[in-house]
């Protein structure tokens, strides 16, 4: 693959990401299959590890825990 320029800021790697998923349909249907299966795991990891009963809660504290959020 040959650039046209460098990227140098994150937007530039953004835009030159979505150019490449426009020119192949391939490559988009490969990412979004990966992000389902992430998403896939990521439930199923945080249903086991936390009980039904108050889910929400307990992962909200878990995630403030990590600091993922205040």
């Amino acid at each position: 693959m040959k650039l046209k320029q460098i990227p140098k800021t994150d937007l530039d790697y953004i835009e030159l990401y979505a150019e490449k998923l426009r020119e192949n349909p391939k490559f988009f249907k490969q990412q979004k299959e990966l992000i389902e299966s992430q998403l896939k795991s990521s439930s199923a990891l945080t249903k086991k590890r936390f009980s039904k009963k108050d889910f929400k809660d307990k992962v909200r504290i878990h995630l403030k825990k990590i600091k993922v959020f205040s």
